[in-house]
C-alpha cells in the first residue's frame, strides 16, 4: 500500500501541496484528479523521488519512501520524452536496460510488447517519423516493461484516438490484474468511472474528495430512480422518487405492465468533479 501522510510542499511562497493525506490501496486503480494547477504533478514528483516535500511523508509497503524504491515504481509523466533521433527499437531497449533489464530479456519483452500495440513494423523507424499516438505507446511500454510493483500514469490517453485509448485501458487493467497498483492523473472523468476503483481529488492543494467511486456516485446521488415500461406495446419512461419506488412498481404490476430496467440515478464523475470544484 502507498500511503500520503501529511505531505506540504511551497515553491517561493505559493502552496502547492497543502496537508495532503490518502492511501492507495494494493493492486487497485487510483485516480489522482484535480482542475490544472491543482498541485497533482507536484505530488507525481514527490511520490518519484524527484521532489522532497517540505514536510510530510510518503510509505510504500510500510516504510518511508527511498530512492531505491523508484526501481519499483514506472512513471509515464504527462511531458513525453523520447530522443527523437534514434531509432524506435534502439530507444527501448536503451531504456529497458536502464530499468536493469538484461539485452535478451529487455529485447524478448519489447518483441512481445510491439506485437501487442501492433508496431513491430516501426521497429527500425526513428521516433521522429512517429505520430504523438504512436510515440505515446512506445513510452507506455518502456514504462511498463519491467514490471514495477507500483505504475503512475499522468494523463495516459492524451493524444490517442478512441481505439487506442481503449487498448490503453484495457491494457491499464490487466496490469492491475496481474498485481500492480496504478495511480493515473487525468481528466477524463469517463476513464475515471471505468477504470478507477478509488479516487482522491485535489482541488487548490487540499484534498477536496476521496473514497471508492462507488461510494462518492452514492454520496451525491439524487435520490430518485428511472423506470422504462410497457402497456400493451406503448414503452413508456418515468422518473421518480427513491422512496416511491415500491408503490410505483406494485400500481405497474397491477396494471400488467411489463418492467425492462429500473436504475437508481447517479451522477457521473464528471458532474461531481465540476460541482465539488465549483464550490
Amino acid at each position: 500500500m502507498l500511503e500520503i501522510i501529511n505531505v506540504c510542499k511551497s515553491f517561493s511562497g505559493n502552496t502547492a501541496l497543502d496537508n495532503v493525506s490518502f492511501n492507495v490501496p494494493d493492486n487497485s486503480v487510483f485516480g489522482l484528479l484535480g482542475p490544472n494547477g491543482a498541485g497533482k504533478t507536484t505530488l507525481i514528483r514527490i511520490i518519484n523521488s524527484i521532489t522532497k516535500p517540505d514536510s510530510g511523508s510518503v510509505v510504500l509497503n510500510g516504510h518511508k519512501l527511498t530512492l531505491d524504491d523508484t526501481a519499483h515504481i514506472g512513471y509515464l509523466p504527462e511531458e513525453r520524452g523520447l530522443y527523437r533521433k534514434m531509432k524506435v527499437g534502439e530507444q527501448a531497449l536503451y531504456l529497458a536496460q536502464l530499468k536493469g533489464l538484461s539485452y535478451s530479456e529487455a529485447n524478448r519483452r519489447l518483441q512481445t510488447w510491439f506485437e501487442k500495440f501492433g508496431i513491430m513494423p516501426w521497429w527500425n523507424r526513428r521516433i521522429d517519423e512517429l505520430s504523438k499516438g504512436m510515440a505515446q505507446k512506445i513510452q507506455f511500454i518502456t514504462t511498463v516493461l519491467h514490471e514495477p510493483d507500483l505504475l503512475i500514469f499522468d494523463e495516459p490517453f492524451s493524444g490517442f484516438d478512441p481505439v487506442n485509448a481503449e487498448l490503453l485501458k484495457n491494457e491499464i487493467l490487466a496490469l492491475r490484474d496481474r498485481g500492480a497498483t496504478i495511480i493515473f492523473s487525468t481528466h477524463n472523468m469517463d476513464s475515471v468511472e471505468r477504470l478507477c476503483d478509488n479516487i482522491a481529488l485535489i482541488d487548490r492543494s487540499r484534498i477536496v474528495l476521496s473514497g471508492s467511486v462507488s461510494d462518492i456516485r452514492h454520496g451525491f446521488a439524487s435520490e430518485t430512480f428511472t423506470i422504462t415500461y410497457s402497456i400493451d406495446g406503448t414503452l413508456a419512461t418515468e422518473t421518480h422518487s427513491l422512496s416511491e419506488r415500491d408503490s410505483v412498481v406494485r400500481d405497474l404490476l397491477n396494471h400488467n405492465a411489463s418492467i425492462h430496467n429500473l436504475n437508481e440515478n447517479l451522477p457521473s464523475m464528471n458532474d461531481i468533479f465540476i460541482k465539488t470544484v465549483s464550490k
